[in-house]
């Protein structure tokens, strides 16, 4: 599998000097803050020719290095719509586009030779779909976290191939590449480890031990390895939906009827495809450009305006607006059929049915496993602890 990796660095501020181009060579910082009253601001981007700064810092740590940057609030439906537009133009050239993050798309190339002989005929056509003012970087390696890397390591236009063996390249690497928590890059510094070399010295046993879970792929990338597969963005998923308030208002009756109109396009739309709602991205912009955005996931896809709509109406109540609302919007990410199920005859396993159902909508909702049973694993041990764990249910 080869694969080729865009990054468009500075994205959110290049898309503002494309709406006002007096900000091009002017210091500026683009911020955001949670989408809870009184929060923080953060910096999102910020102009090239600023340094010492980092994605999520503290507006005020930001200031305190450079105390003369004007502030743009950041327009995050402005950003994702011009990305997707970039998205629908690389589709033109594989239909295997995944969408990783704001700024950074892998592209599948394999099957492409009778099109594109070679890989500068690809690059060459990236360019062309790309508008020329975001400077792409682009990377050609054997999986996605080479090709990241690749992209990282080309200059501002340009591109860069990672060969088949690129082991001798990542060695003295920081481990700040590795797309891992925060919390995982805060440990591997206080263990010392601070290149990907250093990290592929150690057992992955020992580092297995420390990390958890995570401590494997740690390895694995530090070692060139990546085996995640490309997930394609899907056309009938990436369906937005937005609507302008007549005025600003905090009234969630206001809110949701603006919700149930933006609902009911989607529906209308799925009809005669027989498909439901199986996730979508449900996000508001009050009148000083502050973001209020949850994902909302169905147990079963919803199938009607109705159970959708009562859904994100129960959101709504327990998650409150930072502010006076202007815009509200949708992204439909997952679509779905309805499943058909047979009943068990028997009541006792019927209700065991109904309580994994339960469980299954309760971690759909909080978006992780709230349920856990007491299993042995070594009743042996002297060790009180290592006799038995605790796991989730849903495995």
């Amino acid at each position: 599998m080869r694969i080729l990796c865009v990054l468009l660095p500075h994205f959110p501020w290049r898309c503002e000097v494309r709406r006002n181009p007096t900000l091009a060579g002017k210091p500026a910082l683009v911020v955001q803050s949670k989408d809870v009253a009184g929060s923080p601001k953060l910096v999102l981007d910020w102009a090239p020719e600023l340094d010492g700064l980092q994605t999520g810092m503290p507006l005020q740590q930001a200031l305190a290095l450079h105390g003369q940057a004007a502030l743009i609030s950041a327009d995050i439906p402005c950003y994702r719509a011009a990305f997707h537009e970039i998205l629908d133009a690389l589709e033109h050239i594989s239909p295997l586009v995944e969408e990783a993050d704001l700024a950074c798309a892998y592209v599948g190339i394999d099957g492409l030779q009778l099109i594109y002989p070679d890989d500068n005929a690809i690059i060459a056509a990236v360019r062309a779909a790309v508008p020329e003012a975001f400077l792409p970087r682009m990377g050609i390696a054997g999986n996605k976290f080479l090709a990241y890397l690749a992209a990282r390591r080309s200059p501002p236009g340009g591109h860069q191939v990672f060969p088949g063996d690129a082991a001798p390249l990542l060695k003295d690497l920081p481990c700040d590449v590795l797309p891992v928590s925060l919390k995982s890059l805060e440990k591997l510094r206080e263990f010392g480890l601070k290149t990907l070399g250093q990290v592929t010295t150690l057992p992955t046993g020992p580092v297995q031990s420390q990390f958890g879970p995570e401590g494997k792929r740690i390895w694995e990338l530090a070692a060139g390895i990546d085996n995640t597969p490309l997930y394609p963005r899907m056309m009938e998923t990436a369906r937005e939906e937005s609507a302008t308030l007549p005025s600003v208002t905090v009234s969630l009756e206001a809110i949701l009827f603006t919700v149930e109109t933006l609902l009911r396009r989607v529906f209308d739309s799925l009809i005669s495809k027989g498909m439901g709602v199986r996730s979508l991205d449900l996000w508001t912009r009050t009148w000083n450009a502050e973001q209020w955005e949850r994902t909302i996931r169905f147990k079963e896809p919803a199938m009607d305006l109705k159970n959708a709509l009562a859904r994100v109406k129960r959101i709504l109540e327990d998650y409150p607006q930072p502010g006076p609302v202007e815009q509200v919007g949708m992204k439909i990410t997952g679509l779905g059929y309805p499943r058909g199920r047979q009943r068990s005859l028997f009541s006792d396993m019927r209700a065991r049915e109904h309580l994994a159902e339960d469980i299954k909508q309760l971690e759909s909702r909080l978006g992780n496993p709230q349920i856990y049973k007491v299993k042995e694993v070594e009743p042996w041990s002297r060790i009180p602890e290592r006799r038995y764990a605790l796991t989730p249910t849903s495995r």
